[in-house]
């Protein structure tokens, strides 16, 4: 990342100690910043406090990863040359990266066009001008984590701006620790999330359905329970810790429908 940028801020959501020395020799490097959350705050207020620390830096853009994601040497050069390709600069919210996941390979073809229209991309590995996202807002802390990044692109998109994304893969990524397995002759992949990301992605997905979907007499709350069946299914055929995520999907489910957000208790 050093490389490819003018300054590294990790901000950390309240590792251990012993990671926390690790990041502290890291920034013996005047370019290399971390702040230490003293509790986890949730992806969506670590960026935001990444984001203003880049402001305040008097940067004006900022490139925003996930640990766990290893990035290509030419990732912000490829994101670049898309943004002086894109017609309508000033109106962009995000510069999104193709990935490879590391848990499930899939063959690679031959992009025949740099970059494509999408409705949202993920977090790591997007570029954000921050005059635009001062003007979108941030992201939203009371999500917590998943979906922070769809529901910021969706508001982006209400505001009439455009989201876009690299279609050459830039970046090693994972979503969760997808497995895959053999059923009826087809192979079936499952993500292996923890009950607590399963609770996350079901009630913040309902919400989204709710600000965001075009239903009427509720019709989004039939619609976030149907969606709530296919994790269902895998969880059942396919993961551990059965009991717990079905709970922890049904609860999430139900705090989207009733408006609770915020960090799981």
């Amino acid at each position: 990342m050093r490389e490819q940028t003018g300054h590294v801020v990790i901000v950390d959501n309240h590792s251990t100690d012993a990671e926390v020395t690790m990041l502290r020799s890291n920034c013996i490097d005047s370019k290399v910043d971390a702040v230490l959350n003293p509790e986890n705050f949730g992806i969506a207020r670590a960026l935001n406090i990444g984001i203003q620390q880049a402001m305040q830096l008097g940067y004006d853009w900022a490139l925003l990863l996930d640990q766990d994601t290893l990035i290509d040497r030419n990732l912000v050069e490829t994101l670049c040359t898309a943004y002086e390709a894109f017609p309508e600069k000033f109106h962009l919210a995000v510069i999104g990266a193709n990935f490879r996941d590391i848990h499930r390979p899939t063959a690679q073809t031959q992009a025949t066009r740099a970059w494509e229209e999408v409705d949202w991309v993920i977090t790591s590995g997007s570029l954000l001008p921050l005059s635009t996202y001062a003007d979108i807002g941030p992201f939203r802390d009371e999500f917590f984590i998943d979906f922070v990044d769809t529901e910021y692109c969706l508001r982006a998109k209400t505001k009439g701006y455009h989201v876009i994304r690299v279609l050459t893969p830039l970046m090693s990524h994972s979503i969760g620790k997808s497995s895959p397995h053999r059923l009826f002759g087809k192979t079936r992949w499952t993500t292996n999330h923890s009950a607590d990301r399963r609770y996350y992605m079901a009630r913040n997905n309902t919400a989204l359905l709710r600000e965001y979907g075009n239903y009427s007499f509720g019709g989004w709350i039939f619609k976030g329970f149907t969606s709530c069946l296919k994790p269902w299914k895998r969880i059942l055929l396919y993961e551990s810790s059965k009991g717990s995520k079905f709970t922890a999907v049904l609860q999430g489910w139900w705090h989207g429908v009733i408006g609770t957000m915020g960090r799981r208790r």
